[in-house]
């Protein structure tokens, strides 16, 4: 008779457990290769919303408002044309402005939350994960509004505000829409937008860029900080430090601000005016990146 040799489970255990080592190994690999083609597709999407300002920029020699008061539209809605969404952008009541009653112009009234209620993918980073506040989509990208707060005091706590390329705009601050030749600081020393967070809590709105105190932030915090974004109630946050989503009350000495955040390892994606794209570390020297968020603050701008 033929003796028939088998593997002993000794031999089989073995061969579990290389397979194991080698899973291990490689899976970081995978994981980081996964992540840089996410990075990619973020900052193709900045690069986008770039263009988008500058096609704007040229049909409107100005750039479009930050924000229309808290809730009458933002940016985003305005560029809505200049990312192949034109049908999005006539469903959207603009009223006036001024003087429309709020429930018919308001980004989250019956009306806009035809368009409200869509989620764009230029304005999504496929690094964070897609959420809803009352049905409105939240997405990744907000504006520069200065190296201040929301509302872009002049001196917050001995940091002097030098002007910033976007604001929220009003009957009175309507001086306030610039355009390329207000920045003399120059397009490429002069950030345009950046990355932030969608709320991860059914009550957290941030993310929420059709509504005017989250289309945006400042480089008062650092990226990525460990301190908290500040906002003026806590129906509109939830305070959750270890997923990046650090949220207190806004206070007068800390009022209403948004830092810029992300899911990449290690810093924020952002656009700068000239139309180009790069990441900044979140170890950036907090006076250089100061500098980058002014328009016209005369600072000299190093290596970062």
């Amino acid at each position: 008779m033929r003796l028939r040799r088998g593997f002993t489970l000794v031999e089989l255990l073995v061969v579990i457990a290389i397979i194991g080592v080698l899973v291990g190994l490689l899976l970081p690999a995978v994981q980081a290769a996964r992540e840089a083609a996410r990075r990619m597709q973020c900052s193709n999407n900045l690069k986008q919303i770039g263009l988008a300002i500058h096609n704007y920029h040229d049909t409107h020699n100005s750039f479009p408002a930050g924000a229309w008061g808290w809730g009458w539209g933002t940016w985003v809605v305005s560029t809505l044309p200049y990312i192949e969404q034109d049908n999005l952008y006539e469903l959207y009541d603009h009223g006036n402005k001024w003087g429309i009653p709020v429930d018919t112009s308001r980004y989250s009234s019956t009306t806009n939350r035809r368009v409200t209620e869509q989620r764009l993918d230029a304005h999504s980073c496929p690094s964070d994960s897609p959420a809803t506040y009352s049905n409105m989509t939240l997405h990744n990208y907000g504006v520069n509004f200065g190296n201040t707060d929301y509302k872009q005091q002049a001196d917050l706590n001995g940091v002097i505000f030098g002007g910033a390329p976007f604001a929220e705009i009003s009957t009175t601050t309507l001086h306030k829409i610039v355009g390329f030749s207000a920045l003399s600081d120059g397009t490429s020393n002069t950030l345009l937008a950046g990355e932030i967070l969608q709320g991860q809590a059914a009550n957290d709105l941030r993310g929420m860029s059709w509504w005017g105190l989250n289309s945006n932030f400042t480089t008062y915090l650092p990226p990525n900080s460990n301190l908290p974004d500040r906002l003026h109630t806590t129906s509109y946050f939830t305070d959750m430090p270890k997923q990046n989503l650090p949220c207190a009350l806004s206070t007068t000495t800390d009022p209403t601000m948004f830092a810029s955040r992300s899911r990449h390892p290690g810093g924020v994606q952002v656009a700068l005016c000239d139309g180009s794209a790069r990441f900044v570390g979140e170890t950036i020297d907090l006076l250089t990146y100061r500098a980058l968020s002014t328009a016209q603050g005369g600072e000299v701008v190093g290596e970062y």
